[in-house]
């Protein structure tokens, strides 16, 4: 008999594009004391993608820690997932993604790398997550479309702006208005950010999503 999967998502990955890769139980981002009646249900994997920061309780350590005890193999990447993979590794929780190795290695560390302001109903973003910009960035100074003072300045900026603002149009905006960038280039690396983004969270997501399926055995 194939393990079920229970996954965590909604932001990250819509739930119709994520069922195009794996069949699973789809729900929305983790919140506190959710794990344990999915356990009792007798899910044998659990994939967190997505959760709850900072409104509301966000999935506790315990939680996969139980989960783990009671032999449930628990995956995460791309946002909650990867930070608390970074946090449970060693205890035998599967983080994948470059996200997850950043949070692991020290690379970032704060929540509000991956946080986004959503759609309520939805769970779409509708704020751009800072790891997407420190992506799409970087490909902006590799492409040539920003210089590297350009591309720290624009990422500080992103740093210090508050996740639920943060916004290509408005990262451009306030970065000509400061001076980081010519007013002549707003159009120029706007269009380049917005036409070229590198969606790390999503590549992640989709990692998570092909380790479930091994796990369970799908094909």
């Amino acid at each position: 008999m194939k393990a079920r999967a229970v996954i965590f998502t909604g932001n990250s990955i819509s739930h119709e594009e994520a069922r195009t890769i794996l069949r699973a139980n789809y729900q929305p981002p983790v919140r506190r004391f959710q794990l344990e009646k999915f356990i009792q249900k007798g899910y044998k994997v659990i994939g967190i993608i997505d959760g709850i920061f900072f409104d509301r309780a966000a999935v506790g350590h315990r939680e996969i820690l139980s989960a783990l005890d009671a032999g449930v193999k628990v995956v995460g990447g791309a946002s909650m997932g990867a930070l608390r993979a970074s946090e449970l590794d060693t205890h035998g929780m599967i983080g994948v993604g470059k996200i997850y190795e950043w949070y692991r290695d020290g690379v970032i560390e704060s929540d509000d790398e991956v946080a986004v302001s959503t759609n309520p109903d939805t769970f779409e973003p509708i704020s751009v997550p800072l790891v997407n910009i420190r992506e799409t960035l970087k490909a902006a100074f590799i492409s040539g479309f920003v210089s590297e003072k350009e591309h720290n300045g624009l990422l500080k900026l992103a740093i210090d702006t508050y996740y639920p603002d943060r916004s290509y149009f408005g990262l451009v905006k306030e970065g000509a208005k400061r001076g980081l960038i010519p007013e002549e280039k707003k159009k120029f690396i706007l269009d380049f950010c917005t036409g070229n983004e590198v969606d790390v969270k999503r590549e992640d997501a989709i990692l998570v999503l092909e380790t479930v399926k091994k796990l369970i055995g799908e094909t």
